[in-house]
This record gives C-alpha cells, structure tokens and sequence, in this order.
C-alpha cells in the first residue's frame, strides 16, 4: 500500500517536472528566436530603389525585401509604418515604433540619440546636376551655388559645408530631383543608388552624376536605445550575411556582388546627459526660439501677401457670383468648387512643380520662385473661400436697402459701393478674420515646396538635435501668439467699424 502511493507520488512528479521543462523550453526558445513577435517598422516609401510602393501600392524595394527576410531569419512578423524620414527618429525616441529601415545612414549625432544594427548596405553621396551643366565638376565647384537636398539626410549635413550656399530642404528625394529638372537649383547631393536609379529607369531625363563619391556610409535598422528588439534583428541580419539571402537580396536589385560588411556598427556609445530634464528642454527652447523668430517673419510676410490679393480676387469673385450673366456666375462657382474642393497640399503641387514640368515639355523655359509660388497658392485658395463671404455678406443685406438708394438715383455701382457694401462689410468681418487665422496656419504647408517659413524652421532643428517634443512645442506657441495677436486686432477692427460698440466703449 506504501509502495503504491510513493509510486503515485512519483509518477506526479515527474510529469509535473517534464511539464515545466517543456514550458520553460517553450518561454527560451520564445526568447530567442522572437516567435510570435511582431514589430512596428517604420519607412518613408519614397526612396526607390530601396522602399517605395510599387503600382499595386504595395511596398517594395531593397530594404523591404531585406527586412522580411530578416524576420523570417529571426522567426517574427514584420508591420510597416509609413513616417516622413524626419520624423522616424522621434518616433523611435518615442517607443511608437520598435524598429526603422529607411536607408538610414549611421552618424554620430544619430547614434546618440538611438541604436543601430551592424551595417546592412554601403553606399555614398554624390552629386546631381543637369545634363547641360558644364560648371558643376566636383564638391569644390558647388561654391556660392543652389543646392536641394531632403531634410534630416547626411546630404543636407554635407551641403552645410560648401562656402556660399543657398539650401532648399524638401521632404523628400523625389521632389528635391524635381525641383533640379524645373531649373531651379543647380545641383541636389543625395544618396548615390537612389539617384542612379531615378535616372537609370529613365524617370529622370536631363540629369546626370558627377563621378565622384563624395562620402563613404553605412545604412544601419534603427531602434530605441536599450530596446530588447536590437539583438533579435541583428539576429536575423547575421543569419541572412551568411545564408547567402543577402547576396540574393542584393543582385535582385542591383544587378552586381554586394561588398564586404562590418560586423559592427560604428558610434555605438551611449551619450551622457547633465542636468535635469526640464532644464535642458528648457535650454533647448530659448536656444531655438531666435531662429524660430525668423521663420515667423517669414510666415506674416506670406500671410500678408496672400490675405490682401486673396481679398482683392475673392471680392471680386463674391460679385460675380450675384450677376445676372450666367454664364459669368457659372464660371466663377466653377473657380470656387475647385479651390474649396481639392487640398490645398495638391494646389501648391501643381503650382510649383506642375506648371513649370509642362512648360518646359513644351519647349519653353520657365520657373517659378518659391515666393511667389507660395502667395499664389494661397492667395487662390483664400479667394475661393473670401468669394463665398463676400456673397453671403451681401446677400445677407435687406433688398429694401437696394431699392431705397436706386430710388434716389443711385446706380447699381453706386447702391453696391455706398450702401450695400459698406453694412456687409461689417457682418463679413468676423468670417473674415477667422479666413486670416486660417491663412496663417495654412502657410506650414509650403515646407513641402523647401519654403523656410516658422514650421521648416522647426523641422531643421529637429533635423540636428533630434528633440522633437520640445522644438515642435516652441513653434506651436510661436503659432498661438501669432493667431492671438490677429484675433485681438481682428476684435479691435469690428469694434472700430461698429457705431453702436463704438459708443458703449466709450461709455
């Protein structure tokens, strides 16, 4: 009876051991291999040939491929994240993002702020002119020159260092090559595969390379800093170099032997900070706000350019709306559906991009300055909307009003420019200045264009220092001020052309 019972014990035992072996070799193997894991991936898909959407809209390219492969290797899933290149280090600062493949090029000041993985492709910048370029032979010659570049990129780091130049930053590499093709920059210095390959599909016609690498880089997968994900994807990064996917990976796109990596990345030391957190982001702020000023006056000075055409088109377009020719008031709704219908974004696009590409297909040479491309844009779009107050402000006036001053000989002209105008001038004022409070928001997007107005500002010193949270909070404040200021003179100039507030100020 003894006998049995130990024999019981036992064999209880010795399954519940087996069965915590087995658990804890599931949770090991788990652990290391990263089953069941999926990670957020971050990515620009603007960068051809290493991320971009192909015409399905799915991702593509170099990098996609690689990192797939790397899961695979490392036995996760993969979930990508499409984030403007300038914003993929504050996402991964901010542990939205647990990893980033975006041709990122490991730098000091990168390696800073987070970690990277051994290098997985070598690459250089180099140098994109036009075709018809003699001048333009090597960096010595970009002297005193116009220079496009993406924001936040080791090309916009090495443009800083050519004596005399004048820098446009844009979002992306494509549209930095655009701008080179409209002729309104001399030469972009951007990563060499990508620029090769722009031209090389024939996308490009009319640039070419100078054959010179200016620099000698290393593209590394970014991570937080002591994220636990780092040593799983380099993981599978080490097992995709010695299977010989990489190579795979690399002819598939290249067409050529991929050359030898190091094992290591560079820079990969942690940064020590003094000083309490709320001092430095205060340090952060004051030393920004001189150079956030700037682009502040830039952006009234736009604001004033665009508000004051925008009223002289929209008033006009807010009359014709009322004619008696219906054809006239059909075009001038036609007008004001498209500029209220479509982005604003799309608008300055087509402007500054568009127009000048087709022109110059046609043979003629032309091209606009961003100045005047930017108060354009906005100068239409804020005439569509001004068209429709002025329509309502008038129409809000009693028709009694109209015939009361035709009774006493007026014209049309004179009833709309004595009676009429005047009282809906003042019902139209508090619309009016909400369009102006508008109007001055509006002009951050003209960033898109390389126009260095208070949001680019922002976006170049995040570019540099990578503190996002606290120079995004500085141009959100420079933005509140600015719109408070225009909401006081906004309330100033209804009270002054109100008599009845008038008085009771005064009382």
């Amino acid at each position: 009876m003894v006998g049995l019972r130990f024999g019981r014990w036992l064999h209880c035992f010795l399954v519940v051991g087996l069965c915590c072996l087995l658990l804890n070799g599931c949770s090991l193997d788990n652990r290391v291999s990263g089953e069941g894991k999926t990670l957020k991936v971050a990515t620009e898909p603007a960068f051809p040939p290493f991320e971009f959407k192909g015409q399905g809209g799915e991702l593509q390219g170099f990098s996609i491929d690689l990192m797939r492969a790397i899961a695979t290797a490392a036995n996760f899933q993969v979930n990508f994240q499409s984030i403007p290149f300038d914003g993929i280090i504050p996402a991964l600062q901010a542990k939205t993002m647990d990893a980033a493949i975006s041709s990122i090029t490991i730098t000091e000041a990168r390696a800073k702020s987070v970690s990277f993985s051994r290098p997985y492709f070598k690459s250089g910048l180099a140098i994109a002119i036009r075709q018809n370029n003699q001048e333009i032979t090597g960096f010595d010659s970009l002297k005193n020159k116009k220079i496009a570049v993406q924001l936040g990129t080791t090309g916009a780091l090495k443009a800083k260092s050519i004596p005399g130049v004048q820098i446009r930053s844009f979002d992306s590499a494509p549209l930095a090559l655009q701008e080179l093709l409209n002729g309104n920059v001399d030469a972009v210095i951007n990563d060499a595969p990508v620029t090769l390959y722009a031209i090389n599909t024939g996308n490009l016609n009319g640039i070419k390379v100078v054959q010179q690498l200016l620099t000698q880089e290393y593209y590394g997968i970014a991570t937080a800093k002591n994220s636990p994900n780092l040593a799983l994807i380099n993981q599978g990064l080490a097992k995709v170099l010695k299977n010989d996917t990489y190579t795979q990976i690399y002819q598939k796109w290249f067409k050529a032997t991929p050359p030898a990596l190091p094992d290591k990345a560079p820079f990969q030391k942690e940064s020590t900070q003094t000083g309490s957190a709320i001092s430095t982001s205060i340090g952060v702020i004051l030393q920004a706000l001189p150079f956030l000023l700037q682009g502040a006056l830039v952006t009234l000075e736009i604001t004033a350019f665009s508000i004051v055409l925008g009223l002289i088109g929209g008033s006009l377009l807010g009359i014709i709306r009322l004619s008696d020719i219906a054809l006239v008031r059909w075009l001038a709704r036609a007008y004001v559906d498209f500029f209220r219908g479509t982005p604003l974004l799309v608008q300055i696009f087509m402007i500054y991009f568009g127009i000048p590409a087709v022109i110059q297909e046609l043979g003629f040479t032309f091209s606009f300055d961003r100045l005047s491309a930017a108060v354009i844009a906005l100068s239409l779009n804020s005439a569509a909307y001004i068209a429709e107050i002025v329509r309502a402000g008038i129409q809000s006036i009693e028709l009694g009003q109209a015939e009361a001053s035709q009774s006493l000989g007026f014209s049309s002209v004179q009833t709309m420019r004595y009676v009429i105008f005047p009282q809906a001038l003042r019902r139209m004022l508090p619309p009016l200045g909400n369009e102006f409070i508008s109007m001055l928001k509006d002009t951050s997007l003209v960033t898109t264009i390389g126009f260095e107005e208070l949001l680019r500002k922002g976006q170049l010193i995040v570019a540099e220092n990578y503190r996002a949270f606290e120079i995004y909070l500085a141009v959100a404040l420079v933005y509140l001020c600015l719109t408070l200021l225009s909401s006081q003179a906004s309330s100033w100039l209804e009270t002054q052309m109100n008599p009845i507030k008038r008085r009771k100020e005064k009382v």
